[in-house]
């Protein structure tokens, strides 16, 4: 693990810390509540078809995202496959949560491959990346760390290693931020959180 993303972990640590009791008080959640505490859901990104999609596409769907990068040997499809079986859990509920996927890795996720990777495990969710600069700005606004270390000795320049921090980000229909969700977290907390979510925001 990299320096830049053992302090993006402490980083948060410290953010989650002051979390408790802030916002929705009558409701018992068991992810971080983070409502006020990071900023709405805003991104212009390239999606399937080198389009250009931004938050707006969203607008009433409550909105799962995540950053990693589609060759990730073990978090991100651990992530996605966790993810895709929630939206299960969630029955009919599920068409109004949208899954993002944001590639930390652009040289190599082209949107295209990006899209393949997410349909592998959900029709509905949807792979997005942009240059570098695109990338940095929206990981840096959700304090997202990553880091694309130098092929090694001997490797291709296609042959690279990756970190980055792990998280789902969960925001309502109306783009606001509420809740974070940890690689920790089962998959019957990520689904009891979310249900309550969409029962709490349906009809506002």
């Amino acid at each position: 693990m990299s320096q830049r993303v053992r302090r993006w972990i402490l980083a948060l640590a410290f953010l989650v810390a002051g979390l408790t009791g802030c916002g929705d008080r009558s409701m018992n959640w068991s992810l971080y509540n983070v409502q006020g505490h990071l900023p709405d859901l805003s991104f212009s990104l390239k999606g399937a078809g080198d389009t250009t999609v931004t938050q707006e596409a969203f607008d009433n769907k409550t909105v799962l995202l995540f950053f990693g990068y589609a060759s990730c040997p073990d978090v991100c499809p651990t992530t996605m496959a966790q993810l895709t079986e929630v939206l299960r859990r969630l029955g009919d509920d599920a068409r109004d949560v949208r899954i993002l996927f944001v590639s930390v890795d652009p040289h190599r996720d082209t949107p295209d491959v990006l899209q393949t990777y997410v349909n592998a495990f959900n029709r509905n969710a949807v792979g997005l990346t942009g240059d570098e600069r695109e990338v940095a700005n929206l990981a840096r606004r959700y304090r997202v760390a990553y880091q694309i270390e130098k092929p090694k000795p001997g490797a291709t320049a296609e042959q690279y290693d990756v970190t980055h921090s792990r998280g789902v980000y969960i925001f309502d229909k109306h783009g606001k931020a509420r809740l974070l969700a940890s690689d920790s977290d089962q998959i019957e907390v990520v689904t009891h959180d979310l249900k309550q979510l969409l029962d709490i925001t349906r009809g506002s």
